[in-house]
């Protein structure tokens, strides 16, 4: 599929419902599609930076891993042309992710941060 035929984020919400969809569809273009071109993904100790470096982080998780939970999508934080977007993941992580709306008016993420682990409890 290419690009010009893929669903595009028409608010920051959508951002983390596309992703969900095309990770258990094993769509590794369309993973990257949701992100600038020159965006950083940080994930532990992986940090990619640009399209090229996303398309590998998501090409070897795909490969190891096929089955994405639904998280739960928390509301967006909105300051004009840029969103802060959250989702709980069902283990309790966190995935925090700066959006910004492009000029054609659709949103691409363009900093994630996934799976901030919940602080232990006592």
């Amino acid at each position: 599929m290419s690009d010009t035929d893929r669903e595009t984020a028409q608010a920051p919400e959508d951002l983390a419902r596309l992703f969900h969809a095309r990770a258990n569809a094993g769509d590794v273009e369309g993973l990257v599609a949701l992100y600038e071109p020159q965006a950083v993904l940080a994930a532990g100790e992986v940090v990619a930076t640009g399209h090229d470096e996303i398309r590998r982080f998501y090409a070897d998780l795909l490969g190891r891993k096929s089955d994405f939970p639904a998280p739960e999508t928390l509301p967006a934080l909105r300051n004009g042309d840029l969103g802060l977007t959250f989702a709980r993941l069902p283990n309790g992580a966190l995935s925090v992710e700066a959006a910004r709306r492009q000029s054609d008016g659709h949103w691409l993420w363009a900093i994630d941060q996934l799976k901030i682990r919940p602080a232990p409890k006592d």
